[in-house]
């Protein structure tokens, strides 16, 4: 094993992925706290006047924020959105498009692994789930029912007028109900975490999440891929067993049929590279090309 490889484990992609989640929420709150306001949904003031949170330079949710001025929205609260008012404004598709290029470039589902709340809360719930001895499915749905999900979910948006998944978004549970004490979703939260427990491992990410579909549509362009050193690895799987997306889209390097992983389910987690023993997975930017396979004559 090089230096390098040496020198490199001390470093957990896994640590700075959940400083991030975290710190996410916090950013999201930092706003309402500046502003003397409460969380929560609670007023933590006097009868002195306060500004408002909206009038600060960045405020708002992972649905919809408001920076400098500028708003940024979800696109897939955008397109559920137009679904249901039967409308377009171009000035939906601008606040939408800094997310969906900045995703599209890193990687769709780096939401997924990077901010989403509910990733960080089933994180807690598999080490639950683990210290208790409870075994699950591995794979109870095929994860790419969630692309089939979100079309529906777009479908039924235009068909009831309402952004269905605003409607029970566990997203929003977590975000909006820390922010204003919101508790829509709230249901299905806890729906998730007994499923999680007892059902399925991470069956709502892999498999269930409107928002984890319409990112995985988008998630084949993503720039930042995991890279597989063939030379260093020696088959052992701890990278399919820690895989937080699914162990299948390992497959196509692991029998080197490709030097990265191409599915647009990829989260970009750092799971697979945090749990190789030998350092053989990597982060690398660009879309490699597939390796030649060689002739075989008859």
């Amino acid at each position: 094993m090089s230096d390098a490889r040496t020198a490199s484990r001390g470093f957990r992609w896994t640590w700075l992925r959940r400083s991030v989640q975290v710190g996410a929420l916090v950013l999201f709150a930092l706003p309402l706290i500046a502003a003397g306001w409460g969380l929560f949904g609670l007023f933590a003031g006097g009868e002195e006047a306060v500004p408002a949170p909206a009038q600060l330079p960045f405020f708002g949710s992972l649905s919809s924020s408001s920076i400098f001025g500028i708003e940024v929205l979800d696109p897939f609260a955008m397109l559920q959105t137009i679904a249901a008012s039967k409308t377009f404004a171009l000035d939906w598709l601008l606040a939408a498009l800094p997310v969906l290029v900045l995703y599209g470039l890193i990687r769709g589902r780096a939401f997924c692994g990077w901010i989403c709340p509910v990733n960080l809360v089933l994180e807690l719930v598999d080490a639950l789930r683990r210290k208790l001895g409870i075994e699950v499915r591995e794979a109870p749905v095929p994860r790419r029912a969630k692309l089939w999900i979100a079309l529906a979910v777009l479908a039924l948006s235009a068909v009831t007028s309402i952004p269905v998944f605003e409607a029970f978004s566990p997203i929003s549970a977590i975000n909006k109900g820390i922010l204003f004490g919101a508790v829509t979703g709230l249901w299905v939260l806890g729906a998730i975490v007994l499923a999680e427990l007892f059902w399925g491992h991470r069956v709502w990410c892999r498999s269930l999440c409107p928002l984890g579909g319409f990112y995985q549509a988008v998630g084949r362009a993503g720039q930042v891929n995991v890279r597989l050193d063939h030379a260093a690895c020696i088959h052992c799987d701890a990278c399919k067993n820690a895989c937080l997306c699914d162990p299948a889209i390992l497959e196509p390097v692991l029998a080197e049929r490709d030097v990265i992983v191409r599915a647009g389910d990829c989260m970009a987690c750092g799971s697979c590279i945090d749990a190789c023993p030998t350092r053989a997975l990597s982060f690398c930017v660009g879309r490699s090309a597939k390796p030649a396979r060689p002739n075989v004559e008859a």
